[in-house]
């Protein structure tokens, strides 16, 4: 299930605005799990609102080559018939996760305490990120997990006895946490995990959904091995990370004012939120009523002067994908910002710190890049062309850019966009942006 297709590019010219009300796709990080803990649950599990994206379609073919069978209704209704805690069946042959860094890294955890070989890789910017901040963990735990270098293809031997583990993040990462959650299923006793500063909890949330009993507080997640999960039904609500990019341009140019309905507005998933509103963003949430695990509103934007801050660290690892749209913001904004504490974004899809410095330079804003951060100025931005590095939301990114550049902006290697947001050049021109794809 590789993404690795022929690279395409966006050209985006100037536009006056952005106005109207839209809804993104539905929240990937939620499709994933969704899929993963139905394939294990006892009877079966409807997913509504899922992703159709290229990442969450490489979990769905994971799942079905390791026993699972999945119904798709239509494209976003999905029946997953779970196989039970103890009913997946090894693959006959390597699992390809495309682009999909969270699948990759939550199957290493599902697959350390079964009873078969499994064989996890993906597409070449896969092969470059890091893997052993979950392998290590789980080694601790009593699986056997060879990596190539640290990094994917990555083996896991079958048949390994897991112990229960209390563990420390040395950084904090939902990925590792949910890796090492998904795997205490399957080991002897307790395991707890902590972590520095919080990070998004839609492990935690669904979990209890299928009727887990897990205990979290203070930064401090426990659970016991040997649970079984149950079917249920699970609504996932639109991508806070795909929203991102429209609240950005709801800033930048709604002057009539930008709506995006029905938004996951997890309170670990909306760092971008207060970082905005720091640089006096005019930024309305209407939150809908209770109805599920994860709470969901409706975001009103409009259009108005943003000034430069010194980004909060504790802000960062609850805005961790948001910040390539973030700096397209900070570039539009008056005076400087700084971003620290954000070593992680070396290590995605490309080095977002790096890509980011580089393509607003182009474009002519002052910035300088940091080690772990960005120090930029805001200021006039003017036309060019973007290398996206294959990087979806580098990518999306530059194209917000448009709205505040003097001339157009070519993007390159856009093809990754359709990992996260299939559709988003269709409702990037709806929205009001010249972009032609």
């Amino acid at each position: 299930m590789s993404s690795t297709t022929t690279a395409r590019r966006y050209i985006v010219r100037p536009a006056a605005s952005v106005q109207g009300e839209l809804r993104v796709p539905g929240d990937k990080s939620i499709s994933h799990r969704a899929l993963m803990l139905g394939g294990i649950a006892d009877g079966p599990t409807s997913i509504s609102g899922f992703l159709a994206s290229e990442d969450c379609l490489a979990t769905l073919a994971a799942l079905g080559a390791l026993g699972v069978r999945i119904e798709r209704r239509q494209e976003t209704l999905v029946r997953v018939h779970g196989a039970g805690r103890d009913g997946l069946t090894g693959s006959a042959g390597l699992l390809d996760m495309g682009n999909a860094g969270t699948a990759i890294r939550l199957l290493m955890g599902l697959l350390a305490g079964q009873r078969f070989d499994s064989t996890l890789s993906g597409d070449a910017s896969l092969q470059r990120r890091p893997m052993e901040r979950v392998a290590a963990p789980l080694r601790a735990m009593g699986a056997r997990i060879d990596t190539q270098a640290g990094r994917a293809p990555v083996h896991i031997h079958g048949g390994a006895a897991l112990q229960g583990i209390d563990y420390a993040l040395p950084m904090a990462s939902a990925q590792v946490k949910s890796a090492l959650l998904l795997a205490a299923l399957y080991a002897q006793g307790v395991s707890s995990v902590s972590e520095p500063a919080p990070t998004r909890d839609h492990t935690e949330r669904m979990l209890r959904g299928f009727g887990v009993q897990l205990t979290s507080a203070a930064g401090r997640v426990s659970l016991a091995g040997g649970q079984r999960l149950t079917g249920c039904d699970i609504a996932v609500p639109g991508d806070f990370s795909s929203a991102a990019f429209f609240i950005v341009a709801g800033c930048l140019a709604a002057r009539q004012g930008l709506t995006i309905r029905d938004v996951g507005v997890n309170p670990t998933r909306t760092g971008l939120l207060s970082m905005l509103r720091l640089m006096g963003a005019d930024i309305e949430v209407q939150p809908h009523a209770a109805s599920g695990a994860e709470p969901v509103a409706d975001i009103h934007v409009r259009a108005g002067a943003l000034r430069g801050i010194r980004v909060p660290e504790a802000l960062v690892p609850l805005a961790i994908d948001e910040f390539p749209v973030f700096f397209i913001a900070a570039a539009a904004a008056s005076g400087e910002t700084v971003v620290t504490g954000a070593a992680e974004l070396r290590v995605k899809e490309s080095d977002r710190l790096a890509a980011m410095a580089a393509g607003l330079a182009t474009l002519g804003i002052e910035c300088e890049l940091l080690p772990d951060g960005l120090r930029l100025q805001g200021g006039a931005m003017r036309g060019g062309r973007i290398d996206s590095h294959g990087d979806h939301r580098i990518a999306m990114a530059f194209a917000v850019a448009s709205l505040i550049a003097s001339g157009p902006i070519e993007i390159e290697d856009v093809a990754n966009v359709a990992t996260s947001f299939p559709g988003f050049p269709r409702l990037a021109r709806a929205a009001g942006l010249a972009l032609e794809d």
